[in-house]
């Protein structure tokens, strides 16, 4: 799903990841949406994927793992992970802690992923902010809700 035939190298060693996820019902039908920007703002990646039955939050969780995973395929060093649930980025950054039984393994797959980055940072975004992302999340429940 790449958006580009040529990327530079160079410019990927630091990306920024605007990732969402989303459920229609909670739980219910669930997207994801990843979009990976390179050093120039450049959208490098888009990710838009139906994942199945999830809560939002296993959705947001796993829209972050991919995100990383597609970051560690551009050989990335610097990640700046853009979420707009504050209780993951919190999570994530030891404020709260995980409580939720279905929520602790994503949260252990995350831990393990962000120790291929030299540097990961988490940042709570406002929905507006992760426009993109969103629209990514829609389109795959829409999508899947006409198959």
């Amino acid at each position: 799903m790449a958006t580009t035939d040529y990327i530079d190298s160079k410019k990927t060693k630091e990306l920024d990841i605007y990732t969402d996820g989303g459920s229609r019902g909670n739980p219910g039908p669930a997207g994801i949406g990843v979009v990976l920007y390179n050093s120039d703002g450049l959208a490098v990646e888009k990710v838009s994927e139906f994942i199945g039955e999830a809560t939002n939050n296993q959705a947001e969780y796993n829209a972050l793992i991919v995100g990383l995973q597609e970051a560690q395929n551009f050989k990335a060093k610097s990640v700046h992970c853009y979420l707009d649930s504050e209780l993951v980025v919190k999570q994530l950054k030891g404020q709260y802690k995980v409580k939720n039984k279905n929520m602790k393994p994503l949260f252990s797959i995350v831990q393990g992923l962000i120790k291929n980055f030299e540097s990961v940072k988490f940042s709570h975004i406002p929905r507006e902010k992760n426009k993109e992302a969103d629209r990514l999340v829609n389109e795959a429940l829409d999508k899947e809700k006409k198959s």
